[in-house]
């Protein structure tokens, strides 16, 4: 890559180009299975999985997978927490050449219906506590095969074929497919980096969903150039001793890369958290001397280090580095981690840059307030916000345009809204930044109204659909407000039907049964009418400055 401004401020042995190798994703899993069979590839509840086992446990699923007729090219939908049964279904289904396509085990039927028709999804991996939800799904989308599992399953100290759940005439149990299954001879699939290995959606589902499609090459260059990103801090710490910890979630596109990937690339331990609990991440870290990497977002740091017990406990000595993303985190919050002798990273990115986009140095020049630098073979340009095409002078605001080896090419099966968003290999991000003298990135502002609430993304457009299902509204939007703890929230501006009455707690209540816990509005708010254009769109952002506006007033 030709030499670019913000290239001086790399870090001593980080380089400005990278050659990533030809290989598949689940290739990855030989490196520390070869390196280090022994040491432990993850820590869940009270069991460890070496290397060794988890490479023998993904080649035994995949051949079973292979007799259940999975082939190169078939999307596998990962339904599941953040657990090693994710880990091992993901690494099988990819080195079968078959395309992962990540969704929330929270979602509710409405939100997954849009996904299966969109990719054709034709096996499910599930978890129990999903059963009903899928069980509905299936009466609307046919999915051929569904695996489930259960968390206490891996909890032990072997993984068990134990008496199912009871299931659909039909589904099978995860446990009973692996422990059926003994072959561990690798699959003779070709599989070449343009080969599609994940789709990622970018948020919300209801209508037409929007899955950017990642290859292989996509996700290895971004896992080597993240690897080499934090090898300051990184190579300080011998392989053996090596821990990330996991607690955002897998079928995030962060948690994809940053926690399963990285951590395989890097020989490190995964310790995962299934779900963050301020009162149980404290119990974890307890338990463990050294954790090189916490790949995190703003809402979850503020819970450690404001947490009773983090000065107790002497944070400094259990982290070596918080990675945040997701999400813009308070200045204030930056100073306090540094303050406490921790290294901190923040960065910016998209599902469809594959979690690499721009990041403030490790050790050299980090600029609070800032989303850093283009990471390693990435270039960004500021564009003009009428055509997109002509770069604002420096220190003026323009879009955000992206091209590198981690950008997607496209979106699943959508090739007019991939013409939009890709112009000559430039991904249009739709946010507006910043660039100073020194080629650092300030975010100001986003040019779509998405909203980003605990490092979830959330289209408010899909929430405004759910509401207006209401038999009680007449019109409704809904707004990103900010929120001290989520760094914004959602609220809902209703306009109800002539004559009807309701409170906000039932509008909340209606929400939550058709939308994922975060996409829920926490407050609500009546009006009589919505502020209009003149040609009848109802004024979100018109809204939002009101709401600003109150609480600066406050």
């Amino acid at each position: 890559m030709d030499q670019k401004p913000w290239h001086r401020f790399y870090d001593y042995n980080v380089p400005t180009s990278l050659r990533p190798p030809q290989i598949s994703v689940a290739d990855l899993l030989q490196i520390p299975s070869n390196a280090y069979p022994d040491k432990a590839a993850i820590h869940f509840l009270e069991r460890e999985i070496t290397f060794w086992e988890l490479r023998q446990q993904v080649l035994r699923l995949a051949n079973a997978l292979t007799g259940l007729g999975v082939q190169k090219g078939d999307r596998i939908g990962l339904h599941l927490p953040t657990c090693p049964q994710y880990i091992i279904a993901y690494y099988a289904a990819l080195s079968l050449g078959a395309i992962v396509v990540n969704l929330n085990p929270i979602y509710k039927p409405d939100e997954l219906e849009g996904v299966f028709n969109s990719t054709g999804i034709s096996l499910l991996f599930t978890i129990d506590t999903a059963l009903p939800t899928v069980a509905k799904l299936c009466q609307r989308v046919e999915i051929k095969r569904v695996i489930v599992t259960r968390l206490n399953d891996y909890a032990g100290a072997k993984e068990t074929a134990a008496k199912p759940p009871e299931l659909e005439k039909g589904w099978l149990y995860f446990s009973a497919v692996l422990a059926g299954c003994t072959a561990t001879r690798r699959p003779r699939v070709a599989i070449a980096p343009t080969d599609p290995a994940l789709i990622q959606f970018t948020g919300g589902t209801t209508g037409v969903p929007k899955g950017a499609v990642l290859s292989h090459g996509n996700v290895i260059s971004a896992t080597i150039g993240q690897s080499l990103w934090i090898s300051p801090i990184a190579q300080l710490t011998p392989p053996e001793r090596r821990c990330f910890l996991g607690a955002i979630p897998f079928f995030h596109i962060y948690g994809n890369i940053a926690i399963i990937n990285m951590s395989v690339f890097n020989c490190a331990t995964q310790i995962l958290v299934p779900q963050f609990q301020p009162d149980e991440m404290m119990d974890t870290l307890a338990k463990y001397r050294e954790i090189l990497l916490f790949p995190t977002v703003p809402t979850m740091i503020n819970a450690v280090i404001s947490h009773p017990r983090a000065e107790a406990l002497r944070l400094d000595k259990k982290l070596g580095m918080l990675n945040s993303g997701g999400a813009p985190i308070p200045v204030e919050t930056i100073h306090r981690i540094k303050d406490m002798g921790i290294y901190f990273g923040e960065g910016w990115s998209m599902s469809e840059t594959c979690c690499a986009g721009t990041q403030n140095p490790i050790l050299g020049l980090s600029k609070v307030g800032s989303i850093g630098i283009p990471v390693i073979d990435t270039d960004v340009r500021l564009v003009d916000l009428d055509s997109g095409t002509e770069e604002v002078p420096q220190g003026q605001p323009g879009e955000m345009v992206i091209k590198g080896p981690t950008v997607t090419g496209g979106y699943w099966n959508m090739p007019e809204e991939t013409a939009l968003q890709i112009r000559d290999g430039w991904l249009h991000t739709g946010d507006i930044a910043t660039q100073d003298e020194d080629g650092y990135f300030f975010i100001i502002d986003r040019k779509k109204d998405m909203i980003i609430a605990g490092g979830f993304n959330i289209y408010p457009r899909e929430i405004d659909e759910v509401l207006h299902q209401h038999p009680k509204v007449r019109d409704a939007i809904a707004v990103g407000v900010p929120d001290d703890y989520r760094g914004e929230t959602v609220k809902a501006f209703v306009v109800l039907k002539s004559g009807e009455q309701a409170a906000p707690e039932e509008i909340i209540a209606f929400c939550r049964e058709k939308l994922a816990a975060y996409k829920v509005p926490k407050a609500v708010e009546f009006r009589p009418a919505l502020p209009q254009s003149a040609v009848g769109k109802v004024l979100r952002r018109m809204l939002r400055d009101e709401e600003m506006k109150l609480r600066k007033g406050k």
